[in-house]
């Protein structure tokens, strides 16, 4: 079967199936429907490690006319991490900004899993408004009360102003300890929620599979040995990941999406290559800057017991 008549089985199967669930918001119960699985055991099975070396340190291209942009997603990959085991969030979801870009550039069927990942950023960002609204008030009534207090006004110098800068770089969702921090010490996890730290790891169970499809697709071949489809290698790295945490009519519904997934041409343009030699270099350096993310949250949640969150 072509692709585009994959593609027309495919828009034809999910608009009459499923295409309100995607569209008008009713997937969020599915999406959020997580079996009592072992979190540690599929982790372990699914996640796929590349060579931690980084020789290709060339800075990449910027591909003219395209939203996507592999270097800006590259870029917010290595800007995430911080001190030893600490994901700062906001280059953290500028980077899903840019993966919901990738996925919305595969077609309006793909796009529409982008839909449901854009939704749970933006919970996020709107907790992070309002914890930091409510630090500005909180500063700004300590500085009230310093000002009215004489010797306080002496003692407030520049030591001073860095114990505030800690404090606020150590406060709510600057990072992803600290939201977890502040959302224990705040009863936001429990009763259930649409939390930060439930939200993040919706967000981090999908960032396997996309680490998964992305290395599955960057993997160099032997001359004359036949590359398998985009769509056939989405669908596969899906089952062993995403899949599990889904219910019976989204796996469907996902795996008729990838079945309009274009062919790896496509693929080559998205990243600015004509290769699939050059597309390997390019995708494992993502894929790479991916996995030092994913083990710092997977770490993270994994001390506060929060893999299986429902």
């Amino acid at each position: 079967m072509g692709v585009k008549c994959r593609a027309c089985v495919a828009i034809v199967f999910i608009l009459l199936l499923l295409g309100s669930m995607w569209l008008y918001g009713n997937l969020a119960d599915h999406w959020n429907a997580c079996p009592k699985v072992s979190s540690v055991k599929n982790k372990v099975l699914s996640f796929i490690r590349v060579n931690s070396s980084d020789d290709d340190v060339a800075p990449l291209r910027m591909c003219p006319g395209q939203r996507f942009q592999v270097a800006d997603l590259l870029a917010h990959l290595q800007a995430a991490p911080v001190s030893t085991n600490d994901v700062l969030l906001k280059p953290y979801l500028a980077s899903w900004d840019e993966l919901i870009k990738f996925l919305e550039a595969l077609g309006p069927m793909v796009g529409l899993i982008s839909q449901e990942i854009e939704s749970k950023t933006a919970i996020i960002r709107d907790l992070a408004q309002k914890a930091e609204k409510e630090a500005e008030k909180k500063m700004k009534e300590k500085r009230t009360h310093q000002q009215s207090d004489s010797v306080l006004i002496i003692s407030h110098n520049s030591s001073s102003d860095y114990s505030e800068m800690n404090h606020r770089l150590s406060f709510g969702y600057t990072s992803v300890r600290s939201m977890i921090k502040w959302e224990l010490e705040n009863g936001l996890v429990w009763p259930q929620t649409n939390s930060g730290c439930r939200t993040l790891l919706r967000l981090h169970r999908a960032l396997l599979w996309l680490q998964n499809f992305l290395l599955e697709l960057g993997k160099d071949t032997t001359e004359g040995e036949n590359l398998r489809s985009p769509s056939d290698l989405c669908k596969e790295t899906y089952q062993r990941t995403l899949a599990h945490h889904h219910t019976w009519w989204v796996r469907k519904a996902a795996e008729l999406a990838f079945l309009a997934m274009p062919e790896r041409p496509y693929f080559y343009q998205l990243v600015c290559v004509e290769t699939q030699a050059e597309a390997a270099v390019v995708l494992n350096r993502v894929v790479r800057a991916i996995e030092e993310v994913y083990e710092r949250n997977e770490v993270t949640l994994q001390e506060h017991s929060m893999l299986d969150l429902p």
